[in-house]
């Protein structure tokens, strides 16, 4: 197999919608801007992905329970959540395009690609010319060109987070003057003033009156927080515990864009976990290392993967870190791991006028618990997972002769398809007779798909852009000995198995227990 090529964010994006991973959402009507739907492959998929997080965190921690709270919520809930006065994104319009932008996104996005791919590409070049030797934190830590750019990185960033904490959105402005960033459509830097702009999206109720007035949920984690004392006294969990939830939220992104990186409507997979305070701190080291090794345990490379912690607190933590993934266009958040102290539970205690505290028997005393969270994007998740499988490599065909193949390497376990039946040649009755038998026999213990259209190794290609780890291949020694060609996804090496012997291989290859067992 000749060296994997390097492929874009266009190309990840091309192949999502051309295999029927996603689609925009009311395409035939022009389309609705940031919204998707998935197609048959992606909803295989981002269950899968579920299914991981839900196991690795209900069905593998017996203190933790979980939860599906309703998207409808007491508007009253998002005034004590902070939510109606201050859940705002800074935006700034460009005169000239008349587009809008999130104002913090353009600096961050300025110092990605005019200081940090400077920093990444010395890294690069040093870590080729002393190989093995390369220490890269070293090197990070002592090249004074490095330490330069880093500095400006650190300044940039500090001037931005003072200006956005203390609401200052006049400086932000100056910054983005200052740093001569211009609009990625019309290249002009004719921009408005900034202001803030609320994210959550309001309705009516069944009155249709002012007072009537609601709104899809912005986040999953207070559905959590105001059903505490329900899951306390129905579940019998004591301190430490945690409570998982999985479900909608909607945000009224302006500046939505990256495909599914940022969505108006998106899924979240949340942990909120309940200790002692003073506590907070032990479980939240504990909580951040346990997520990094869910994610490395899907095979991704620990160099596509990086704690980022926060340099600025929201006003309920005291520590809050990003794990990042290095998508194509470069290192973004996809889980947050957050220490919120006992904010949440006590604005809904003095809001509610309800008493949301735990006695404590150990303790012999009642006290308003912390919270560590931890919070993924099941969509941000789902297109990590597309962008690190996604790959474009030369493999022979039938006649030995290279040629490219697109491969999409998922982990097995989360893999949509698990397994093609393909019978070697479609005119051959015996064969799909028999092909149809293994079919209906092994699809009651994973996910498989027949196929019998092309020539089979056109078959086998369509399997690899799929992330199908194994294909059957039904051919005329079948029919004299019952024995079957399996063919593995990343090596395409082939062997000769026994047709009794396919559902026990491909199920014991593909469980998602071997996941779980690396936790």
């Amino acid at each position: 197999m000749a060296k994997e090529q390097n492929t874009s964010f266009q190309d990840v994006v091309s192949h999502c919608k051309k295999l029927g991973f996603i689609y925009q959402s009311s395409e035939i009507y022009g389309g609705l801007s940031a919204v998707y739907d998935y197609g048959p492959y992606g909803i295989l998929l981002k269950n899968n992905i579920k299914q991981y997080w839900w196991k690795s965190m209900v069905q593998m921690n017996e203190n933790i329970v979980g939860l599906d709270a309703a998207i409808f919520m007491d508007p009253k809930v998002w005034k004590a959540s902070g939510h109606v006065d201050a859940f705002s994104d800074p935006l700034v319009d460009n005169k000239d395009s008349n587009k809008r932008y999130r104002a913090d996104t353009l600096i961050e996005d300025y110092i990605e690609s005019k200081i940090q791919k400077k920093i990444d590409k010395d890294v690069a070049k040093a870590a080729k010319k002393f190989g093995e030797a390369f220490d890269k934190a070293e090197f990070l830590a002592t090249n004074g060109r490095i330490l330069d750019r880093q500095k400006k990185i650190d300044e940039i960033l500090n001037r931005m987070n003072t200006a956005l904490n203390s609401g200052d959105l006049t400086d932000v402005r100056q910054l983005i003057i200052d740093l001569d960033i211009a609009c990625p459509v019309s290249g002009s830097r004719n921009w408005t003033e900034v202001r803030q702009f609320n994210l959550m999206f309001s309705t009516q109720g069944g009155g249709a009156t002012s007072d009537d007035k609601l709104y899809l949920r912005p986040e999953t984690a207070q559905g959590i927080f105001v059903n505490f004392l329900n899951v306390l006294n129905t579940s019998r969990q004591k301190i430490p515990f945690g409570i998982a939830q999985i479900g909608k939220a909607f945000r009224n992104e302006i500046v939505a864009r990256q495909f599914i990186f940022r969505m108006r409507e998106f899924e979240q997979m949340e942990m909120q976990f309940f200790v002692r305070p003073g506590q907070q701190q032990e479980f939240y080291q504990k909580w951040k290392e346990a997520r990094m090794k869910w994610h490395l345990a899907l095979g991704t490379s620990p160099d596509k993967l990086r704690f980022h912690d926060h340099e600025t607190l929201a006003h309920y933590a005291d520590a809050a870190l990003d794990i990042e993934f290095q998508f194509p266009f470069g290192f973004k958040e996809l889980e947050g791991v957050h220490s919120r102290t006992d904010f949440d539970l006590k604005a809904h205690q003095e809001h509610s006028g309800k008493k949301l505290q735990y006695f404590d028997p150990e303790l012999d005393e009642s006290y308003v618990p912390c919270v560590v969270e931890t919070s993924i994007g099941c969509d941000r998740m789902f297109l990590a997972m597309m962008s690190n499988a996604y790959q474009i490599d030369e493999a022979p065909d039938s006649k030995g002769v290279l040629k490219e193949r697109v491969v999409l390497r998922l982990h097995p376990a989360i893999a949509p398809i698990k397994c093609a039946v393909l019978p070697l040649v479609k005119k051959d009755e015996a064969l799909t007779k028999k092909a149809r038998e293994i079919f209906d026999t092994i699809k009651y213990s994973f996910e498989c798909q027949y196929d019998e259209k092309d020539a089979v190794g056109r078959r086998y290609r369509r399997q690899d852009e799929l992330g199908t780890p194994y294909c059957i291949t039904i051919d005329e020694q079948t029919i004299e000995d019952n024995t079957v060609t399996i063919r593995e996804r990343d090596s395409m090496k082939q062997e000769r198995i026994s047709v009794s012997e396919i559902e026990k291989i491909v199920s014991e290859r593909v469980d998602m227990r071997n996941l779980l067992k690396q936790l």
